[in-house]
C-alpha cells in the first residue's frame, strides 16, 4: 500500500468534516490519522448531550488505527471551521502521544486555507509514560 500524499489526506479531512454530529457546540471536526504502515484512518468529532461522553475526531481516529491493527502514527491531520484552525485539546494530545514519537507532526488546516504546524512533542512536551519516558 502506498502512502497517501499530504495533498490526498486534506482531501479526505475536508470531505468527512461533513460527517461530523456536532448539535451543540457547532464545532465540526475531522481528523485523519496516518499510521507508519500508510493506512489513513478518519475520525469526526461525535458529540452527546450528556457532554464527557462526546468524543473528539482524534480521539475517534485514533481508536479506528487501533482496531484496524495498527499502533503507531506518522502523522495527524486535524480540519476545523475554526480560523485559526483548531489545535488539538489536552486530552487528545495525550492520546496521539500514546502512540506517536515526539517528532510526529500535527497540522491543523481550515476551509479557508490556513494552516497551523506542531510536533506532538511542542504540544505536549511532558507527557505522561508509565516508564516515565518521553
Amino acid at each position: 500500500m502506498s502512502k497517501p500524499t499530504l495533498d490526498e489526506i486534506r482531501k479526505l479531512a475536508k470531505e468527512k468534516l461533513a460527517n461530523a454530529y456536532a448539535p451543540y457546540s457547532h464545532f465540526p471536526v475531522s481528523a485523519v490519522v496516518v499510521a507508519k504502515s500508510g493506512r489513513p484512518y478518519v475520525g469526526v468529532n461525535v458529540e452527546n448531550s450528556a457532554y464527557p461522553l462526546s468524543r473528539c475526531a482524534e480521539q475517534v481516529a485514533v481508536g479506528a488505527m487501533v482496531a484496524g491493527g495498527d499502533r503507531e502514527i506518522e502523522l495527524v491531520l486535524i480540519h476545523s471551521t475554526s480560523s485559526p484552525p483548531a489545535a488539538p485539546c489536552g486530552a487528545c494530545r495525550q492520546v496521539i502521544s500514546e502512540f506517536a514519537d515526539p517528532e510526529t507532526p500535527i497540522i491543523c488546516v481550515n476551509d479557508a486555507g490556513e494552516e497551523r504546524r506542531f510536533t506532538i512533542g511542542e504540544l505536549l512536551p511532558a507527557a505522561f509514560k508509565l516508564d516515565g519516558s518521553r
